[in-house]
């Protein structure tokens, strides 16, 4: 590493300006001679004390001549002794010529400076620059008194060699050696010019090696290409650019440092760090290297690119000081940089330029150049005698407008180019002769545009160049320009803008003359995840459509970091959208979410079709390499498997003849390549290290001499298949097979998807127990860009989340409603939501926060935001140095609660980890369901896990995570699912009667719930048919129309009673729901979207006899009280009562309308949607919903009746009662064609 100049040898900071004359010092203006400039010497009490100007305005300024180039390291600001008289804020402008003048920026360009008039305040500049005059331009000064300045600068003496090019001379560095062959490169320069375009370096090699360092459209752009190859597979050219508005007439630095591929590109404190493309290391040159513009020798595949004009100086390649070289062997250059010419003027949207030109003359003639950011703006605008002329710049076009109000309203209207608000330097003429008027643009008369006059025109004498403000008749349609301006022409006569700016010539409000302060806001790009940056004077803009990010700055991802936390949003099994590290560098991908009752699966396929088959290569020797792609990177897969708990990935080798791992001894034959690009030589079913596969593991292989049954090389197929459960391994990425060439060999890979289940960093959690509680972790770096996230629950009112601390910079969050403070040296913001709700309630909420150069914002729980837009004008930097700290911090009361998935940006801070090394503490947390609970539907139980919950769906008729998937059959004729209560009771002690909150399902009940859902087009049927060992029963049927009736026998009654739904035929085939319910005399029957009814006493009628083949069609969800029989019946693996006669097949055509055929929609990557979800899924999803709320809108019966104890009055049987032994026969008997036999002696469900 060097350095591109000479300093002194001591510190760089030496006092500058006290030692200087008073000679040294000028200003705009002075109230009396005892307040001059050469008072304004830091802690001086002569004359007046200090500095104090005729008017105190934004006009004046006062400046240092520093006799020579110096460096300058701080600047100390102090007011006029012994007054009211001091500056409170300032713009600091520096230069080499005392003209051409360029506003400091750091952080911005606005420094904050004294509150009184003794005190002296010191800034560090956070990059020293290089001037010789330094001017200080007040903008706010004390109220009490006026403008009072004394300064002092900080720094040390500076000296350089300076080359001046002129577009013709090039420096040629020849080396020691012919050809050189370079693996480290450090190259340094400083340049300045007012050209956009030309060659600053250039070096190549015979090999097509090359290095070209050059100005293209005042953008700075390194090529580098270490070596192509003649095929075209390795292309080694690498682009980089950096920097805008080069061609201002300042210095900038350069610094490249290469080593191998790995380079750091800098330009003006501003690093890019890249690798170059191709597989080669070294850099191949011949003979030289040029500065300045292209050898002779150049290949005329370099193009006729152009040489560059401006100064060069502290030019260093590899050691050594090209510029001394130079001048030491005294070749033909200049050692000098001449002044430059123009004198900018600089508009912002309050500014206007009035110049004088020629009275009652027949010509508008007026030149200029402009460059500016905004799509449109006044340039200038002259009154005609009568009418007048505006030249604007419209949507990017530079338009003109010529009005005549002579006689007849007449308007030419004439507009040319287009793109002109490019930041660039545009020339625009106009010219108004005679009965003719022209406009061209870059000076290209080619392409000029002329427009016929309907009058001469007469000119008025005045011209307004970059704004007019005046309301009249013939006022402009652009009213202000925001730019630069230059090389103004009026009548044909370059404009003395040094003249104005001393007050001899025309009017000048807001302007600042002499420099243009336009700066590219887009350079360094702000807008992030590839987001495209607009600007304008004022602002910046990111367009954040089609990345999944939003923001100000495109920082936040739309999409939440994995499968786990969809769940917790109450998602099921689809297709989302994850993005692992939320503001990372990574961008976001689509996986398949597996949601199962106690665990999530991330699921990510592969390219390579099941049972491929192994071609033979064209060697004996050669191996046959199957490689598999996934449909992300391999960042992107590595995101996943790192957070995951557990990984998974199936293999299966089929053999026929063909060996998998040989002998433990020998060289295995296949390996595979897993993460990182490691050999790997176990099989699935095995594990690292052991060379076997599942078999060898089992010892159950087919030769018990090997541990793989391919080894075993037989003539018949064969397979070794199993999982790979070494997730630091995993994905698969290449399978290399080695023994398919031999005759009669043959094999088929199967590699099946990764499955990934659990995410450490979304439960990465601790409990704070005491206020004094706090973990620190090491120091934010947000100085432009930082976003926290993080989940909590507490039970206390308020204490700090989390602090990091600065000078005067810090940044915090706390619970006092929820507030983000920070200062990043404007003074502290702080932002607060508010929640409906109370916070402390023990519940999980979410805290989102960002702070970025645009806008701070803080979110709760995705539904409460409070945004601050940052100053225009103000720091944006924020600058930290303690550690972070979360929980208590700098004696204030901290957080108590727990805090779990605490990420800054988009990295996850391991707060287990250092929990369980923190006393007061404690890793983890509790207490989930009171968060998640609300999940698990149907009546699903929501149980605690260590890391988030399950829902516990054994006492419902649901299954699935949720609860929520509907569990049901397709009956076919002569189906009958039976259900032994009695025996349930016997062996389930949970549903006995008389446990407390629980509905019994057996034993002498006075209160029962029965729910299901059916779909039919066969009546008539019985759907459901409870019995007891009494003559009591409940059955639901469909009678010959289709309608419903429930019949109810509770004993004492000589027939039943019966409930009939007349009002429509449900055998239709659309899914219907049913909910009956009752409590002692009280029955309440909710059916589809009838309206709610009552009855009186209890009128018995005769039960009609019925012709029941048995039920046809679908049932689901069926539960009676905690009894779900049809999922019983279904479920196998779970012992029951429960038994199946005839065909069953499951199904939930009895919950929902027929299934929409799976349909596939082109995903366009453009369109995503901010849940995560296809939207084409989602609308369809949608209009099911709407079918099935309009299906099951309810009907309630509230049927009050008088029911006794059973045995304690007679009843009115049905007919044929009598003759049958209980009453559930009697049902029978009336129902021939029921078939079913009753067991007396149980109670039972049929379905």
């Amino acid at each position: 590493m060097f350095f591109c100049c000479f300093f002194s040898s001591e510190s760089c900071d030496e006092v500058l300006a006290s030692p200087l004359p008073y000679s040294a010092f000028t200003s705009s203006s002075v109230m009396a001679v005892d307040f001059g400039a050469g008072y304004a010497k830091l802690n001086r009490r002569v004359g007046n004390g200090g500095w104090s100007p005729l008017d105190s305005d934004r006009y004046q300024w006062l400046q240092v001549d520093l006799r020579a180039r110096k460096q300058i390291t701080a600047i100390a600001t102090q007011g006029r002794y012994s007054s009211s008289d001091w500056t409170k804020h300032y713009r600091l402008l520096y230069s080499d010529t005392e003209s051409n003048w360029k506003p400091y920026r750091q952080d911005s360009n606005i420094w904050v400076t004294n509150w009184n008039s003794e005190r002296a305040v010191r800034h560090e500049l956070q990059h020293p620059f290089v001037a010789q005059y330094v001017r200080f331009i007040p903008l706010d000064w004390s109220e009490e008194g006026r403008i009072g300045l004394r300064v002092e600068l900080y720094g040390c003496a500076y000296w350089a060699d300076v080359i001046s090019f002129d577009g013709q001379g090039v420096i040629s560095y020849r080396f020691r050696q012919k050809k050189m062959k370079i693996l480290k490169d450090v190259i340094s320069l400083k340049f300045k010019t007012a050209k956009g375009d030309g060659i600053l370096l250039h070096g190549e090699g015979q090999q097509g090696d090359y290095i070209t360092l050059e100005l293209q459209q005042a953008k700075l752009l390194l090529q580098i290409n270490l070596g192509s190859n003649q095929y075209g597979s390795i292309q080694g050219h690498t682009s980089v650019s950096s920097g805008s508005l080069l061609d201002g007439d300042h210095w900038h630095s350069v610094l490249i440092e290469r080593y191998r591929r790995s380079v750091n590109f800098t330009l003006d404190q501003h690093t890019q760090s890249f690798r170059t493309n191709g597989e080669f290391d070294r850099l191949d040159l011949d003979y030289e290297i040029t500065f300045g513009g292209m050898p002779v020798s150049a290949k005329p595949s370099s193009g006729a690119r152009e040489n560059y004009i401006g100064c060069m100086e502290a030019i260093h390649y590899n050691g050594d000081n090209i510029t001394n070289l130079v001048r030491r062997r005294k070749h033909n250059l200049t050692f000098s940089c001449t002044e430059s010419h123009s004198f900018p003027a600089f508009f912002n949207s309050t500014s206007s330029l009035q110049l004088p030109g020629r009275t009652d003359a027949d010509t508008v003639s007026v030149r200029l150049q402009f460059r500016t950011w905004n799509p449109s703006g006044l340039l200038f605008f002259t009154p005609l005698m009568p009418g007048g002329v505006e030249v604007s710049l419209v949507e990017g076009k530079v338009t003109v407008h010529i009005y005549v109000t002579l006689g007849k309203n007449a308007r030419v209207d004439i507009s040319s180019g287009s793109g002109l608000n490019d930041g660039q330097w545009h020339s625009v003429h106009f010219l108004a002769l005679e009965s003719i008027a022209m406009l061209t643009i870059n000076g290209d008369e080619m392409s000029t545009v002329r427009a016929a006059l309907p009058i001469q025109i007469r000119t008025g004498g005045d011209y307004f160049f970059g704004g007019y403000f005046p309301r009249t008749d013939l006022s402009p349609s652009q009213r202000s320009f925001q730019g630069c301006m230059q090389l103004i022409h009026v009548d044909d006569q370059l404009v003395d803008l040094q003249s104005v700016e001393q007050g001899m010539l025309g009017s000048f409000e807001n302007v600042s003359l002499d420099m243009c302060a336009i700066i590219d806001r887009c350079v360094p790009n702000h807008c992030e995840h590839g987001s495209k940056c607009s600007q304008t004077g004022d602002t910046f803009k990111c367009a954040c459509e089609g990345t999944g990010y939003s923001g100000a700055t495109c920082h936040n991802s739309v999409y939440e970091q994995s499968c786990e936390e969809y769940k917790h949003l109450g998602r099921s099994s689809d297709t989302y959208w994850i993005d692992p590290d939320g503001s990372g560098p990574l961008e976001p991908f689509r996986v398949t979410c597996n949601v199962m009752e106690d665990k999530v699966w991330t699921t990510i396929v592969n390219d390579l079709p099941a049972q491929s088959s192994v071609a033979a290569g064209s060697r004996a020797e050669d191996k046959t390499v199957l490689t598999l792609n996934y449909s992300m990177s391999a960042e992107q897969v590595n995101a996943v498997t790192s957070s995951a708990e557990f990984c998974e990935q199936h293999v299966a080798y089929t053999c026929y003849k063909s060996r998998l791992l040989n002998s433990p001894d020998g060289s295995p034959s296949t390996w595979w390549v897993g993460r990182g690009n490691e050999k790997h030589f176990y099989w699935g079913g095995s594990g690292p290290g052991v060379q076997k596969c599942a078999c060898g593991i089992e010892r159950n292989c087919t030769d018990a001499r090997y541990y793989c049954n391919c080894d075993a090389d037989l003539r018949q197929w064969k397979e070794d298949a199993g999982m790979l459960m070494y997730k630091d391994h995993l994905p698969v990425s290449q399978v290399v097979v080695g023994d398919v060439h031999r005759s009669g060999s043959e094999a088929r890979l199967t590699v099946g998807p990764l499955r990934c289940q659990g995410d450490r960093h979304f439960w990465n959690a601790a409990s704070f127990n005491t206020p004094a509680s706090y973990l620190h972790f090491p120091t934010f770096q947000a100085e432009t860009s930082v976003d926290v996230s993080f989940y909590f629950k507490t039970s206390a009112s308020h204490g700090v989340f989390l602090e990091n601390l600065g000078n005067p910079d810090f940044i915090r969050l706390e619970l006092k409603l929820v507030s983000l403070s920070f200062d990043v040296g404007n003074g502290p913001v702080e932002l607060t939501v508010r929640s409906s709700t109370p916070l402390n309630d023990d519940q999980w909420h979410r805290v989102e926060a960002e702070r970025n150069i645009k806008e701070a914002v803080l979110r709760l729980d995705k539904v409460h935001r409070e945004a601050r837009s940052a100053p225009p004008q103000g720091h944006t930097h924020l600058q930290l140095f303690s550690q972070l700290f979360v929980g208590a911090s700098g004696g204030q009361r901290g957080f108590l609660g727990c805090i779990r998935s605490l990420k800054v940006n988009g990295v996850t801070l391991d707060l287990e980890g250092r929990a369980k090394v923190t006393p007061g503490v404690k890793p983890g947390c509790s207490g989930h369901c009171s968060s998640y609970g609300m999940h698990c539907q149907n009546e699903g139980k929501c149980m605690e896990k260590y890391n988030g919950y399950s829902c516990d769906c054994s006492l419902t008729a649901f299954d699935g995570p949720f609860c929520n998937d509907d569990v049901g059959g397709y009956f076919e004729s002569g189906t009958l699912v039976r259900y032994d209560l009695m025996s349930e009771s016997s062996s389930s002690p949970a549903v006995k009667e008389g446990n407390s909150g629980v509905l019994s399902a057996v034993g002498n009940l006075t209160r029962e719930e029965l729910s299901f859902s059916f779909s039919t087009a066969h009546t008539p049927a019985v759907l459901i048919y409870i019995s007891s060992k009494t003559q009591d029963y409940l059955a639901v049927v469909l009678r010959h129309n289709g309608t419903l009736q429930i019949r109810y026998n509770l004993g004492g009654l000589r027939e039943p009673f019966t409930i009939s739904l007349n009002h429509r035929n449900m055998a239709n085939g659309q899914p219907h729901n049913v909910n009956l319910s009752r409590q002692d005399r009280l029955i309440q029957l909710q059916v589809l979207h009838l309206s709610p009814w009552k009855t009186g006493q209890i009128d018995p009628v005769l039960i009609e006899r019925y012709n029941t083949p048995g039920f046809v069609g679908c049932l689901s969800r069926v539960q009676f009280n905690r009894i779900a029989p049809l999922k019983a019946a279904l479920r196998t693996g779970v012992p029951s009562t429960a038994s199946i006669q005839g065909v069953l097949v499951e199904s939930n055509c009895g919950a929902s309308p027929l299934t929409v055929p799976p349909m596939s929609f082109p995903f366009n990557e453009e369109r995503v949607s901010r849940d995560g979800v296809n939207r084409d899924s989602a609308i369809i999803g949608g209009i099911i919903a709407v079918v099935i709320f309009s299906i099951l809108c309810t009907l309630v019966f509230l049927v009050r009746h008088m029911f006794h104890h059973k045995g304690s009055y007679h009843t009115n049987e049905a007919k044929g009662a009598e003759s049958a032994d209980c009453a559930d026969a009697a049902i029978i008997v009336n129902d021939p064609a029921f078939t079913e036999t009753i067991d007396e002696s149980k109670k039972e469900w049929f379905i």
